[in-house]
């Protein structure tokens, strides 16, 4: 097919409302051309002027398995052929949905019960809170419902998933967060710790505010608390160590469900199948999305835990049927694309490829990052890291938020050939190419990336600024 350009480019302007885009900006055309994404095979995109990009972000952290896979395409084919859409409603059910469910109750951690569908990580956030609340209030327990999430912790931008959210620009001229959400502090060592204070010794403060924090909102009032096994938006940043058996401790202690949204971190990313798997996590409810379909169709699920559903199931005769859902709940496409992506990732062990490829990665990003005079701090895990610039490394100074040296780099970096992320609350590249990504591409990845830095780092001096 042929594309007009300027035309695909006129529409576009004149009719998309783009996420996470300066509007006017764009409207008038300061932002240059929208790219017009063309095709993808492997780790890379093309647009339609035939320019290659690697895709250091595998999309939005979910292209897990590469693009341009034919058998997840065939895959979803044979679905629309056959039977393109029925609703789960009143137990309806098609083979693909049963299969998956069956496939995702077992290949999670802890112990899981039930699969609910939806479209994306934030409705299937959303579904959880409900979930949360149905939950206490089936077991007597009408008070017991604040959630507790983190700053800087990510969980969507719909009202409820948005206000889960530890990030005030989520929230901005929105009306949130909501009342019944309440942020605890962000697990990150690097800016959180006390002088001297050890990765352990940081873990047990956090346990201890969130301890105090539930103390102070009343056990009675509050029934869960969700998180990120590691931080993914904001800032690409792993655990410290002792956090997680920490955090279950209060947890357990005052009966509060938890929460492992592994939107990111489901199906590989770490180098464990699950995040939670990885960091000893036993939560009670999973949030997954992202990487369930590989992007391939719009797909999320709030898996169950055998405590929560047998609550619900035993209040049944009370409440009669279980009043939520989605037209598109169970999609049978979705469904089967998903399945499709879960027999490559079984197939070609792509945990174990993100641990044996991740581990490299990690180490290259150390070696060549880890000492330049900008660098405050390279960190990651698996097949998803982060290199945060300062201003100063002695004294941990950020730079002038004005020089916005974060997106110089990630500019830089696409200028070369290479997206890599942007990430808010500091001067930080992140990475999270496909879980496909070979130690070649990962040369790449980090070739692109130290070239991009060092011309900001010329740039900056240039503009004289003390390096």
């Amino acid at each position: 097919m042929t594309i007009n350009i300027k035309d695909i480019a006129e529409k576009d302007r004149n009719s998309v409302l783009h996420p996470f885009t300066q509007l006017k900006d764009f409207a008038a055309g300061k932002l240059g051309e929208p790219t017009i994404v063309e095709t993808g095979k492997g780790i890379r995109i093309q647009d339609v002027h035939g320019t290659q990009l690697i895709d250091g972000f595998a999309g939005l952290y979910c292209v897990n398995v590469g693009y341009g896979r034919t058998e997840i395409a065939e895959a979803i084919s044979r679905q629309a052929h056959r039977l393109a859409y029925y609703h789960s409603y009143a137990a309806h059910t098609t083979d693909e949905l049963a299969v998956l469910s069956d496939r995702l109750v077992k290949m999670a951690p802890g112990n899981m019960s039930k699969v609910f569908y939806g479209m994306s990580g934030s409705d299937a956030n959303e579904t959880q809170a409900k979930l949360v609340w149905y939950y206490n209030n089936l077991r007597g327990k009408p008070k017991k419902k604040k959630i507790i999430s983190r700053e800087r912790g990510y969980h969507g931008c719909s009202v409820v998933s948005g206000s889960m959210t530890g990030m005030s620009f989520y929230h901005d001229y929105m009306d949130l967060p909501l009342p019944q959400i309440d942020h605890t502090g962000v697990p990150h060592h690097y800016w959180g710790a006390n002088p001297g204070e050890t990765e352990r010794e940081f873990s047990a403060r956090r346990a201890a505010e969130l301890d105090e924090m539930i103390e102070t909102l009343g056990p009675d009032n509050v029934g869960a608390f969700i998180a990120e096994p590691v931080l993914g938006t904001g800032g690409i940043t792993p655990p410290p160590e002792g956090y997680w058996e920490a955090i279950q401790a209060v947890l357990k202690k005052y009966d509060v469900l938890l929460i492992a949204d592994e939107v990111i971190t489901g199906f590989g990313r770490t180098g464990s199948m699950f995040g939670s798997q990885h960091y000893g996590i036993e939560p009670d409810l999973i949030t997954v999305a992202k990487g369930l379909t590989s992007a391939y169709f719009p797909l999320s699920a709030s898996i169950v835990g055998e405590k929560v559903y047998k609550v619900i199931e035993e209040g049944a005769d009370k409440v009669g049927a279980f009043s939520h859902g989605y037209t598109y709940s169970g999609h049978p496409i979705g469904a089967a694309a998903a399945n499709a992506v879960l027999d490559i990732v079984e197939k070609e062990n792509l945990p174990g490829n993100a641990r044996e490829v991740g581990a490299y990665f990690q180490a290259q990003l150390k070696e060549k990052f880890a000492q330049l005079p900008i660098v405050g701090e390279v960190r990651g895990v698996g097949l998803m890291g982060a290199i945060e610039f300062v201003g100063n490394r002695e004294n941990k100074t950020r730079f002038d938020p004005s020089l916005k040296v974060g997106a110089r780099v990630s500019k830089a970096a696409r200028d070369r050939g290479l997206i890599a992320r942007a990430m808010p609350h500091g001067d930080i590249l992140g990475f999270a190419p496909p879980l496909v990504t070979t130690k070649a591409e990962i040369d790449e990845i980090v070739s692109i990336a130290e070239k991009a830095v060092s011309c900001v780092i010329d740039d900056l001096v240039r503009d004289g600024q003390k390096i």
